[in-house]
């Protein structure tokens, strides 16, 4: 059920695309193989919606872009970046609900 307002984040274009943005960039880290990377799923799609047209939402493929993954350290997955400004303003490792992931929105909003 993938929306519209899920972006698809690369190592190619991630800097373009994340850091270089003028919105914040919530930044979803997942795998096709992990489980609870697929139970987000449906989590972060409800969020790009909501909050389109304040916050950019997408994934990352960490099995397609490695090079990303290392640059940030990601250990395990799912994991959740915020980036305001070209830096890591928050971030949570592991699935979690709706409500966590507003509440982590809303506080750099």
């Amino acid at each position: 059920m993938a929306s519209e307002h899920t972006l698809h984040f690369t190592d190619a274009g991630f800097d373009q695309d994340v850091l270089s943005s003028s919105e914040p960039v919530l930044v979803d880290f997942w795998a096709e193989w992990c489980g609870p990377c697929r139970q987000m799923s449906p989590t972060i799609d409800l969020i790009a919606q909501e909050y389109a047209g304040r916050v950019k939402v997408g994934k990352l493929n960490v099995d397609h872009n490695g090079q990303t993954a290392m640059r940030y350290n990601i250990r395990g997955i799912p994991t959740l970046l915020l980036f305001k400004g070209g830096k890591v303003v928050d971030q949570r490792v592991g699935a979690m609900g709706k409500s966590e992931v507003q509440k982590m929105l809303d506080a750099h909003l």
